[in-house]
């Protein structure tokens, strides 16, 4: 008896802890592809899982994102605007708020962040951050 291989499935994932604040955020991913000729299966498979790698963020030879600030100091307060309820902060005189607004200026203004996007008011001293929607 003999079979043929027609499609490969490779699933990956990781779970990463936010210390400061004790949560832990799961991350899952999974793909499969059609193989036209089942002699590239190992070749195929090493491609998926780069691919996998790269959108956890291990790929290797791409450094761990390190930040030079830590929202959990930033006084955040609640508000609603016309997409839902956000968070706001015009906490200037925060050491950590200053990194923040440095490296969003460094982004366009915008950037996403352990579960969050961030975003500056055309102020350039409000930042609102929410919280992204998990997506499965």
């Amino acid at each position: 008896m003999s079979y043929k291989i027609r499609k490969l499935t490779v699933g990956k994932g990781r779970t990463v802890s936010h210390e400061q604040n004790g949560e832990w955020t799961k991350e899952y991913y999974e793909l499969e592809i059609e193989i036209p000729d089942e002699t590239e299966l190992s070749i195929a498979r090493e491609c998926v899982e780069g691919l996998l790698d790269e959108w956890l963020g291990i790929a290797k030879g791409v450094p761990e994102q390190k930040w030079s600030w830590n929202p959990d100091v930033i006084k955040w307060e609640k508000a609603e605007g016309w997409k839902g309820d956000y968070e706001k902060s015009e906490d200037v005189n925060n050491a950590e708020f200053k990194a923040m607004l440095k490296d969003l200026a460094s982004h366009n203004g915008k950037l996403s962040r352990d579960g969050f996007f961030y975003w500056t008011f055309k102020n350039g001293s409000t930042v609102g951050r929410k919280r992204r929607a998990v997506k499965g």
